[in-house]
């Protein structure tokens, strides 16, 4: 879905250009069953045609509607769909959800062109921002973005929401532990690249959707492979992959880090980390060892639940005392 979203910023771009108005509507919130994630987008012009999704087609087709009734004429706008309301054209979502939509009304000027240009980089994963929308006047503002949180957060009279690159999960070499990492991943929408230079342990691995490399995941990413969205994740036991791994890791912008063992084994690794790869104690900080969750995992299966859920704790900014 996010190169969904590459494309919708990318026609409204062509269309700006073209001197057409443009309503972009950003998913805000949802209810219940919704098909589509909070930030998911979408864009029509005046002429009717658009991009993207919102839900399964009939929300686009009640906002395309009302659109060419004249509605939307404000710089920002809210509305809901799914709640039977008379706002959203009494259209009622699968299982009873219900969306919330921001939708702008972009002119065709370059204030505008500037301001998608910049969310068309972040997209590709140039950089993160934190987007704020005026729902008084519609204004808008970029800057950058170096926490962790909820992809939409309001204040006030104020949205402010996250864009970046879809999240990457990087597996530093094969286990059985990884290709369930791999498989949860995907369906929690992470792209997934799997890094190992082992052609023994790789005989027979299937990961369908998955990108393999038959390189030292330290090779990988010291080529500059992860951006601020990714999260690296070593389960292999191996200290030839896992700690070449984690020492390039901690110097890139990875979001999470993390490698599979005890305490025992994790004490034993920090002490290499320090003496052989010359970590200081803030890059160690970074590292997630023992990975995951402490839900007393113990089948491939519980360990992969336990690191996948460790890693959208941090990616919503939830601190572990919270849980």
């Amino acid at each position: 879905m996010q190169q969904l979203d590459q494309q919708v910023i990318g026609r409204a771009l062509q269309w700006l250009a073209a001197g057409e108005r443009v309503w972009l509507c950003t998913v805000l919130a949802t209810y219940g069953s919704a098909p589509r994630a909070p930030g998911s987008l979408l864009a029509a012009n005046g002429a009717g045609q658009w991009i993207g999704s919102l839900s399964g087609g009939c929300v686009e087709e009640a906002f395309l509607e009302r659109l060419a009734a004249g509605a939307f004429a404000a710089p920002a706008s809210l509305v809901r769909y799914g709640d039977g309301g008379e706002a959203s054209g009494d259209i009622r979502l699968p299982c009873g959800g219900v969306l919330e939509v921001l939708v702008e009304n972009l002119a065709p000027d370059c204030d505008s062109q500037a301001h998608l240009r910049e969310l068309a980089g972040a997209l590709v994963g140039q950089r993160r921002l934190l987007r704020e929308v005026s729902l008084h006047d519609g204004s808008r503002s970029l800057r950058d973005d170096r926490a962790q949180g909820p992809r939409i957060e309001r204040c006030g009279q104020s949205l402010r929401i996250r864009v970046g690159a879809a999240q990457r999960l990087l597996l530093a070499g094969y286990s059985s532990v990884a290709q369930v990492c791999a498989e949860f991943a995907q369906a929690l929408g992470f792209e997934v690249l799997l890094c190992d230079p082992r052609d023994e342990v790789l005989v027979g691995v299937e990961l369908p959707g998955v990108e393999l490399r038959r390189e030292l995941p330290s090779e990988v990413i010291r080529a500059g492979f992860c951006h601020a969205d990714t999260a690296v994740v070593a389960l292999t036991h191996d200290p030839r992959i896992d700690d070449l791994a984690m020492i390039e890791a901690v110097r890139s912008e990875a979001f999470y880090i993390g490698v599979m063992g005890s305490p025992t084994t994790s004490a034993k690794r920090f002490e290499r980390l320090r003496r052989v790869g010359g970590l200081d104690e803030a890059q160690l900080a970074r590292i997630s060892a023992p990975i995951g969750l402490n839900l007393g995992s113990r089948t491939p299966a519980e360990i992969a639940l336990a690191v996948l859920a460790d890693i959208l704790r941090v990616r919503n900014g939830i601190p572990r005392e919270r849980l």
